[in-house]
């Protein structure tokens, strides 16, 4: 039977010729220190991390090639759809390595996304709002959700991704847009088991727009009890709340709490009511506010500098950049901070830090 494989399938026999990962160099001894990301020390950390990406991106290979692999040997079993949904066994991982600052998103969305993903058939779609400041993380908290669903990420085409203002721009085609939102939903559907749809601005978001999504998030009673379910996640993610985010937070800091003692207990009352009570959007007017049809709103604290740090240490990492600690201060440095008398929180958070290291290229 091997002796028929040819063309991409050799890299799969390479891949399991290698030692288990947990085999390399000294074992444990490479293993950064519990937290040392988060204090941003310097040491192993960058080298594990290094390794880490080049390991992810090793098994994303073994993955595809296995699938090619068992749909020559078992063509039978083999699903022609090649965005078939992956188990987000990474999730958890990522978002503790690579999403800074961010305990409480970190824990709604893994416990959201795992709860639903783990019913033996859900009779609604998982619906998520993400707010806070601009570059606080929830792009890519999306982005993460998806690159662990499927092989293909963003790419994939059981992920759709609309943006308020580049795919509804103008109000007096809100009928036409409507028609447009329920069809890409409906046919995404039909095509994939599982899908992801992403609304980006959410806040911009036409109310008629708004209530087209409400029979897509409505508990839906199981025509046939033998039928495979769909699964949807839908995340909105918005600006929306921010500001009361950024004050509540800077309040309990003053009072000596410290930031990882922060709990929804003190932030969802505030949120809630800023997205019920805000004038200047209809999401929180809408049905889908107003009938609970959102499941969890999930609230993106602002960064401070030592967050910023990581997040410039990650983008010199992701290109395979050397860098040092004082490289690593110039660029937080370069971002402004707030509020004026504290300077306190980045006010794009890590928006543009990628982009700042150009200034430390050689």
């Amino acid at each position: 039977m091997l002796r028929g494989l040819r063309g991409p399938l050799w890299p799969l026999l390479l891949l399991l010729l290698l030692p288990p990962p947990g085999t390399w160099g000294h074992g444990s001894r490479a293993r950064p220190k519990e937290g040392a990301e988060e204090a941003g020390e310097a040491g192993s950390w960058p080298a594990f991390q290094g390794l880490r990406e080049r390991l992810r991106a090793a098994g994303a290979l073994c993955r595809r090639y296995w699938a090619l692999f068992s749909c020559r040997v078992w063509p039978d079993g083999c699903r022609q759809d090649e965005e078939a949904p992956a188990r987000p066994l990474g999730l958890e991982a990522d978002l503790r390595v690579r999403l800074h600052g961010q305990h409480l998103a970190r824990e709604l969305v893994l416990t959201a996304a795992r709860g639903y993903l783990e019913l033996p058939r859900p009779d609604k779609a998982l619906a998520l709002s993400f707010h806070g400041w601009s570059g606080t993380g929830k792009n890519f908290v999306a982005r993460m959700l998806a690159e662990n669903l499927y092989r293909d990420g963003l790419r994939s085409d059981c992920v759709k991704v609309f943006i308020a203002t580049l795919h509804f721009p103008h109000h007096k085609y809100v009928d036409l847009y409507q028609e447009q939102l329920a069809s890409q939903i409906r046919k995404t559907q039909e095509h994939c088991h599982q899908t992801l749809f992403i609304l980006d601005e959410a806040e911009k978001l036409h109310p008629g727009l708004l209530e087209a999504l409400r029979p897509h998030l409505e508990r839906q009673a199981p025509e046939n009890p033998r039928a495979k379910s769909p699964r949807t996640i839908f995340l909105f993610l918005s600006n929306l709340g921010g500001n009361i985010i950024n004050e509540v937070v800077l309040n309990l800091l003053k009072a000596g709490w410290s930031r990882e003692e922060i709990g929804m207990e003190h932030l969802e009352p505030q949120l809630q009511a800023e997205i019920v009570e805000s004038t200047d959007s209809g999401f929180g007017h809408s049905c889908l506010v107003k009938e609970n049809l959102i499941d969890f709103f999930i609230p993106f604290l602002p960064l401070e500098y030592r967050h910023v740090r990581l997040c410039a240490r990650d983008a010199f990492l992701s290109q395979e950049l050397l860098y040092t600690e004082e490289a690593l201060d110039e660029v937080a440095k370069m971002m402004v901070y707030v509020p004026k008398e504290e300077q306190l929180f980045s006010s794009q958070g890590c928006k543009s830090v990628s982009q700042r290291i150009n200034y430390f290229l050689p």
